[in-house]
């Protein structure tokens, strides 16, 4: 990340004093982008590591690369690989379907760079989650991970929603009020918003 574009969003973000409180200028993130082209198996990979450990998730992931020869296959070579194929490399019924209904919609409606980089946020989310298996969350970490967007703000995931607790003295008994304050705070944080997010899974993770 070039300097000035760090210490724009490091002092845009430090503004939140409580945010500033867990933010190391010294550690910054960097968003690894992911070429548009390989967006349907990032997408492929991400439906496969829901709910495992990163090693297992690994794992899976290269099993089924080995399918196709330790490569990152076509479409039309998952859309052809047999559910129970697939099952055999250790993902569930559900998962190996919603695998090929990914390699379908790269075919039928395409995930490139030309499709998806002119989609706003709101835009993208929507086109993905047409996508049998795709949710909310799913695209939402596509778009911080795999398209390097700055600013997303994930409300729906647990980590982002327990650092905010934690940090902010939130009160959790109301469920709505709960997620309107997080919006408004995460207001204060535009347009970094997704560094914000990085830095609350860092303390996070860092408080165990």
């Amino acid at each position: 990340m070039d300097s000035t574009i760090l210490m724009q969003y490091i002092l845009h973000l430090q503004k939140d004093k409580k945010l500033k409180r867990i933010i190391n200028p010294d550690e910054p993130h960097r968003l690894k982008k992911r070429k548009s082209s390989e967006l349907w198996v990032y997408l492929c990979s991400s439906i496969m590591s829901q709910q495992l450990s990163v090693k297992v998730a690994d794992v899976i992931y290269q099993r089924f690369l080995n399918l196709y020869g330790g490569k990152k296959p076509k479409p039309e070579d998952v859309l052809n690989t047999p559910v129970k194929t697939l099952r055999s490399i250790g993902l569930s019924n559900a998962k190996a379907t919603y695998v090929r209904e990914v390699a379908r919609f790269e075919i039928e409606k395409g995930l490139s760079g030309r499709n998806v980089a002119p989609m706003d946020n709101e835009a993208f989310i929507a086109y993905v989650t047409q996508i049998k298996g795709v949710g909310r969350w799913t695209a939402e970490m596509m778009l911080m991970f795999a398209l390097q967007r700055e600013d997303v703000f994930s409300i729906d995931d647990f980590g982002i929603q327990q650092a905010m607790v934690r940090l902010y003295h939130l009160d959790t008994t109301d469920r709505k009020k709960l997620r309107a304050e997080m919006v408004r705070i995460s207001e204060k944080w535009k347009p970094y918003r997704t560094y914000a997010c990085l830095h609350l899974w860092n303390w996070k993770d860092s408080q165990k």
